[in-house]
C-alpha cells in the first residue's frame, strides 16, 4: 500500500504541520478542522507539499526526516515545489 507525506500551512512562511497518511481524505479532515489538535489550533488549512510514495513505510520515514529538518530547509522545498505556497488541494482533488 502506497502512502504520502504532506506539509500544511495556515499561510505563507508560516506554521509549518508535517503529517503522513495512506488515505488522501486525512487531508480533507484537516482543511474541516479535524484533523490533528496541533493543525486545528493553528488553523493550518493550506496544503503546500504533498509527496507520493509507493509504500507506506517510505511515507513514514520520510514523514520523520521532514520533521528533524531546520525551518529554512522545509520552506525552501516548499517554495521549490510550490514557489507561491498555493493551496495544493483542489490540484490533486479535482
Amino acid at each position: 500500500m502506497g502512502g504520502y507525506t504532506y506539509i500544511m500551512t495556515n499561510k505563507p512562511f508560516g506554521v509549518l504541520y508535517i503529517g503522513v497518511t495512506a488515505d488522501l481524505a486525512r487531508i480533507q479532515a484537516h482543511r474541516e478542522g479535524r484533523g490533528s489538535s496541533f493543525a486545528k489550533r493553528w488553523d493550518c488549512k493550506r496544503l503546500v507539499l504533498i509527496e507520493s510514495h509507493d509504500r507506506i513505510e517510505d511515507a513514514i520515514l520520510r514523514e520523520k526526516r521532514l520533521k528533524d529538518w531546520n525551518r529554512v530547509w522545509k520552506c525552501r522545498l516548499i517554495a521549490e515545489a510550490n514557489p507561491n505556497w498555493d493551496d495544493l488541494w483542489e490540484t490533486i482533488n479535482g
